[in-house]
């Protein structure tokens, strides 16, 4: 596959300066001070103000989200806020406005806020993430995204797979291999959805793993709504589950308790926890193939791409049939 060079990206052209000009032309005073953070799916900074606390600057990847698409992320983390929700939502000028352009560069502002990964293995910690996600949920359920995507295996499972095969991606020794096992994969997920039999489809987070919950005094602040979906509310809570079946059944408890203070849980919903983790194995590789054009990805994903790679991927997902075959995670009274 061709490499595509630096200069040819179209972040190329968010340097520094034009970053800080965006800013500016808003009628911020940068100091000049600017950090980039570790995003990669869009470009995120850390950009200095004079005479006040610095501000979160996040430019959207050119061409992912249409501008109805990125509003309405906006609008539904904004709802959240103004139920005093713990999320991070983004600064809105005198207007209401809360998207910008700068030089063909979308982006939005937002304020500020230190925090640190959760801890996990406190059932404390994790009974109040499930009353906050829960809260999150009500007020996800009261309306529905018009704009934004859905989680289906249609879009997140079988649209990855053919991305896939399509690209020049597979070395030749495994296309059949990992074709013939993502198959097998797709028809697992199917049957485990068809018994699980029609969820709920409710306005999501979309990515609430550890690194989109920053842990202060406080509690838990909800940050980066970027993937917001309409999905099953399991989708915001598998993730936070860890380890051994045990040790994840142990931390369902306490999640699922919290939860059910503010929420109403469908048990039913366990059963498809390994089918979203499997169609998230699948959207992952799909993600950093549709991003190998940027250099970024290149140089910080460098072992994508490899045979090892896509030979460890085929072991993985047939580890997650054999998982899949297993009963679902009970939910234990405490």
């Amino acid at each position: 596959m061709n490499e595509i060079t630096a200069n040819e990206h179209p972040y190329s052209r968010l340097i520094p300066d034009a970053v800080l000009a965006a800013i500016e032309a808003e009628g911020i005073s940068c100091n000049g001070q600017l950090l980039a953070l570790n995003s990669y799916e869009n470009r995120v900074y850390q950009i200095g103000v004079e005479d006040n606390d610095p501000i979160i600057a996040k430019f959207y990847r050119p061409e992912r989200w249409s501008d109805d698409a990125i509003l309405e992320e906006h609008a539904f983390s904004i709802e959240l806020a103004d139920r005093e929700i713990p999320v991070i939502a983004p600064n809105a000028s005198s207007q209401g406005k809360t998207l910008y352009c700068h030089q063909g560069f979308r982006f939005a502002l937002y304020k500020r806020k230190v925090g640190r990964w959760p801890e996990l293995d406190n059932f404390d910690n994790l009974r109040l993430l499930g009353r906050f996600i829960a809260r999150i949920h009500a007020v996800g359920a009261l309306s529905e995204f018009k704009f934004r995507a859905e989680l289906t295996i249609a879009s997140h499972a079988e649209k990855s797979f053919r991305f896939i095969m399509d690209g020049d991606f597979l070395p030749s020794h495994v296309i059949d291999s990992y074709s013939s096992t993502v198959q097998h994969v797709i028809e697992r997920v199917k049957t485990i959805f068809a018994i699980a039999g029609h969820l709920r489809s409710i306005r999501l987070h979309g990515d609430c793993h550890p690194g989109n919950i920053l842990w202060t005094s406080n509690g838990p602040h909800f940050v980066d709504f970027d993937d917001c979906i309409m999905g099953p509310a399991i989708q915001d809570l598998w993730m936070l589950l860890s380890g051994e079946r045990h040790e994840m059944e142990s931390q369902l408890v306490p999640l699922i308790e919290g939860y059910r203070e503010f929420f109403e849980f469908d048990s039913l919903e366990l059963i498809v926890i390994e089918a979203l983790r499997s169609i998230r194995l699948l959207s992952y590789s799909a993600w950093l193939a549709r991003r190998w054009v940027d250099p970024a990805f290149q140089q910080n994903f460098p072992w994508f791409n490899t045979p090892r790679y896509w030979e460890e991927q085929i072991n993985i997902l047939k580890e997650q049939l054999a998982i899949m075959d297993e009963p679902p995670l009970e939910l234990f009274a405490a």
